[in-house]
């Protein structure tokens, strides 16, 4: 795990992806964006390495 993973909350990833946030949670549900991890009972959040390797997912297929 690396040491300087961010949990990152809802605007964060908005601002991340480019996504609202009606896309976002849409995109979970088809599989095609990382799931949020509960941090507390009513408090989720993703995880940045999640979100980078989800970017870098998106930069390699817009390459082929």
């Amino acid at each position: 795990m690396q040491s300087n993973q961010q949990f990152l909350k809802l605007s964060a990833v908005i601002a991340l992806s480019g996504k609202s946030r009606s896309s976002i949670y849409a995109a979970i549900k088809n599989g095609q964006f990382p799931a949020p991890v509960h941090i507390g009972p009513r408090a989720v959040a993703w995880t940045s390495s999640a979100i980078a390797e989800w970017q870098a997912a998106c930069i390699n297929a817009s390459k082929k």
